[in-house]
């Protein structure tokens, strides 16, 4: 069954390439969706797809990149929208 997550991650986690290895990450998964920089400094990431996979990158989201240090993951599952491709907002 597909599955939407809205994902809030909080750390130390903007200027690390954390989008751009969430969306290699949410490829190899096949998940569908986007990751954007928020103001605040965080990470929003929204992820659809079988719930396994969505699971996978949920985990793969509190560590993140090599150089990112993450404090906080919050997850609130969300209505499917359907996304066609996973991409980086700006």
């Amino acid at each position: 069954m597909t599955r939407s997550y809205k994902i809030n991650i909080h750390g130390k986690v903007q200027g690390v390439g954390y989008r751009y290895n969430a969306q290699a990450q949410a490829h190899k998964l096949n998940l569908t969706g986007f990751v954007r920089n928020e103001h605040d400094g965080s990470v929003l990431a929204h992820a659809e797809g079988d719930e396994e996979d969505v699971n996978k990158f949920i985990e793969w989201c509190n560590t993140g990149p090599r150089y990112a240090d993450v404090s906080e993951v919050m997850i609130e599952e969300q209505e499917v929208v359907g996304y066609q491709t996973f991409e980086i907002k700006r």
